[in-house]
């Protein structure tokens, strides 16, 4: 599905939109945030305008993509009931990847000494467990966890969908990670009816070329002073600013980034913000301790 020309996967998305707001007769909402769903946002509109966006603002978003979203019709905000220094002081620190973060976290706490073995050493074929390269990582002087997501972002909404009954469109694609794309297909698709928080990802089969394209062909606004503007170079679409956002001060990822990352951005495009991440939030030790610069 995701070679299909995007007039295609427009169509197929429109149906999964459709599909989607009759079977909850309408009580669903556009989960907001980046250039992703805005997309979705567009889709979902053009069908149905009378449908909500909701925002979860953590207080780690750029200001960019929260002035952005403001100016949307129907925006209703909510927010988490714990900041993110609550959060990693509880908890611990988002680095290396969602994974790796849960696998370091329960070798360091857990108290079966049988699953400690299962995330140091794998199963029979060396699986499942702490990549060579961060088991440093589990004799740590700090906290490290993947919790913070779930904290942030994921009980905002579930607390918003328990007390509205709303059901959410999400712009979350199979092609933006591997681990979304086993949920993709372990869950049949885009829409995904049988699950404990059903959830609808109508281009969860676009890829991130499709998402540009549509951008750029439909004139969708997104968070510019953050993004850039849509540029092509040999036939390949790109942002010519930040391709991805995300929270400013997670640290999942950003070994693999090349230099300035983002950390490095976040120093000269917003100096203060970068002074109370780096000294007062404490990812000075953490970026140190795993070799990134800052």
């Amino acid at each position: 599905m995701q070679s299909l020309p995007l007039e295609l996967k427009i169509l197929k998305s429109q149906l999964r939109i459709r599909e989607w707001y009759e079977y909850w007769d309408g009580n669903v909402y556009i989960s907001v945030s980046g250039k992703d769903s805005m997309v979705v946002y567009d889709l979902v509109k053009k069908i149905y305008p009378n449908v909500s966006a909701v925002i979860c603002n953590t207080g780690l978003e750029w200001s960019a993509i929260v002035r952005h979203i403001k100016t949307l019709d129907d925006v209703e905000i909510i927010r988490p009931k714990m900041k993110f220094k609550e959060v990693i002081e509880k908890y611990g620190y988002p680095v290396i990847s969602k994974e790796q973060a849960s696998f370091i976290d329960e070798a360091r706490n857990t108290k079966s000494e049988k699953l400690r073995k299962y995330r140091l050493e794998g199963d029979e074929k060396g699986r499942f467990k702490i990549s060579e390269k961060w088991k440093f990582l589990v004799d740590a002087p700090f906290k490290i966890s993947d919790k913070c997501c779930d904290v942030m972002k994921k009980k905002p909404f579930e607390i918003y969908e328990k007390e509205t009954g709303r059901k959410p469109f999400l712009g979350v694609m199979a092609d933006n990670s591997r681990q979304r794309a086993g949920q993709y297909l372990k869950h049949g698709g885009c829409n995904a009816f049988e699950i404990k928080r059903p959830r609808s990802n109508p281009i969860g089969f676009w890829t991130e070329q499709d998402v540009l394209k549509y951008l750029r062909d439909y004139n969708v606004g997104y968070a510019k002073d953050i993004y850039g503007e849509i540029i092509e170079e040999n036939r390949i679409l790109k942002m010519s600013g930040e391709s991805n956002t995300g929270c400013w001060a997670c640290a999942f990822g950003v070994h693999l980034e090349d230099e300035p990352n983002k950390f490095q951005k976040m120093r000269l495009r917003e100096p203060k913000l970068h002074s109370y991440c780096i000294n007062k939030l404490g990812m000075d030790k953490i970026l140190d301790y795993i070799g990134i610069k800052y």
